[in-house]
């Protein structure tokens, strides 16, 4: 009887520990997603910013024109019909393109038709300022604005009418065989007489100015990236060495690949060699060598600045790629980092390739770099962001030469140059721009950081 008793007391205990287990790991994963939308939160926000218009708008909305489907839809195939271009629009000639707008119009109040323009306007600020254009006012031709339906609506207490207009935006070609010019953009504004209130528009304005009267374009035919991400098309569009019209920014991401991945190449061959020696050789005054490393990691990398600058500018190294790497070529601290881990390889290994007939070169290569893959992945890692993300070294080095600059230097260049204009949108996508790299490096390598010895060991 006893035992029988017993058994569903059991039974509840178990349940009572597995809602205990439910309960810990509740908790643990909870917390963990918090943490995650802490940190991940500001760069949504900062995303979202850059696809905007106005990224400093308060209060921030996360539904905004160039989220909405319907917007992708119609900037498609406004792209096509301006200039074939669906991705990147554009306004080419024998283009034909059917606009509508649609207005409130109070009760009381006769309905009359807005006024269509296709101005002059540049592509921004900034660098974007000085170059010349092909100006789609030149070319454009706006037919005569036609009402085409009105329905009964109401706007709260007020009533009235919806009432739509139409109007189409051509690009005449007068002689087939005279080579007209193709605008990457056609501004539009269309202004509301007094009393009328905007509503939509076959494409959502990009703003609308003098107090809602005016709905303004920066392109009518934008295409699918032209619109929802115009400031990353901008980025490489108007950013333009002034001597050569080549993408600045292409440049120094170009730049910052190259010196990074020398970094890391460098880094990967003599830290792991010297860390090896360091690790298992005998060499004399090693343990004085190894005082000398941690010395060297422990000082600042601006004491020593200037005596590496007048080494440089002796070296004529100055204003090149060159001498970015010269400077950065090997890091003490991944030196300490490849020792360390070698250390933490059991002797026994090496003792039996050696019993096995291979010489230490050999047992290296074939046998003990392989074991250090994680290590490896772990190096290859911090270098290449740590190089990517270098500021105050490109500055000493590359000051002056925008065509060598790297991402660090440019973005900082783009503040100035857009930050006082208040073009925050463009600074915002060049800064996502400039992170993908490292998040698809860590994606790669990350699997490198729990790998352990002996499963590397298994694997070779």
């Amino acid at each position: 009887m006893a035992t029988q008793a017993m058994k569903p007391r059991r039974k509840l205990d178990e349940r009572y520990l597995a809602r205990q287990r439910w309960a810990r790991a509740g908790w643990i994963y909870g917390a963990m997603l918090a943490l995650g939308v802490f940190f991940i939160g500001p760069f949504y926000v900062a995303f979202l910013g850059s696809l905007k218009d106005n990224p400093l708008e308060w209060p921030f909305r996360t539904t905004f024109a160039q989220v909405l489907p319907k917007n992708w839809v119609a900037a498609w195939k406004l792209g096509q019909q301006g200039a074939g271009n669906p991705w990147l629009g554009g306004f080419a000639p024998g283009a034909n393109i059917p606009f509508e707008v649609s207005y409130f119009v109070p009760e009381g109040t006769e309905p009359t038709p807005p006024t269509v323009t296709v101005p002059e306007r540049r592509a921004g600020a900034g660098l974007g300022a000085i170059f010349d254009e092909v100006q789609a006012s030149r070319y454009a031709q706006v037919s005569p604005v036609e009402e085409v339906s009105r329905r009964p609506a109401r706007i709260g207490d007020e009533a009235g009418q919806v009432v739509t207009y139409r109007f189409t935006i051509s690009y005449p070609r007068s002689d087939p065989a005279l080579d007209l010019p193709t605008a990457a953009r056609l501004p539009l504004d269309v202004e509301a007489p007094r009393g009328q209130i905007f509503l939509t528009a076959t494409l959502d304005p990009n703003r609308l100015e003098r107090r809602g009267r005016v709905a303004s374009w920066d392109s009518a035919a934008p295409g699918f990236f032209g619109y929802t991400f115009k400031n990353y098309v901008r980025v490489f569009r108007e950013a333009r060495d002034p001597n050569t019209g080549s993408s600045f920014f292409l440049r120094w991401t170009v730049n910052s690949f190259f010196v990074s991945l020398m970094a890391v190449l460098i880094n990967l061959i003599f830290a792991s060699l010297a860390g090896y020696a360091l690790a298992r050789m005998y060499l004399p005054g090693k343990g004085l060598l190894f005082a000398l490393i941690i010395l060297l990691m422990a000082v600042p990398q601006q004491a020593m600045f200037i005596s590496n600058y007048l080494v440089l500018r002796d070296l004529s190294l100055l204003g090149s790629l060159w001498g970015m790497i010269v400077w950065i070529g090997i890091d003490m601290a991944k030196v300490f980092l490849m020792k360390q881990f070698f250390e933490s390889i059991p002797r026994e290994i090496e003792e039996a390739a050696l019993i096995d007939g291979a010489n230490p070169i050999a047992t290296f290569f074939r046998i003990i770099l392989p074991m250090a893959t994680p290590a490896l992945g772990a190096l290859t890692i911090m270098t290449f962001q740590g190089i990517w993300n270098e500021f105050f070294k490109a500055a000493v080095v590359l000051s002056g030469q925008q065509g060598s600059y790297t991402l660090p230097l440019g973005l900082s260049f783009f503040r100035s140059a857009y930050g006082a204009a208040g073009d925050w949108g463009l600074m915002l996508a060049s800064a996502f721009l400039s992170m993908i790299p490292i998040v698809i490096l860590f994606v790669v390598f990350q699997r490198y950081f729990v790998e352990g010895v002996s499963t590397s060991a298994l694997k070779g």
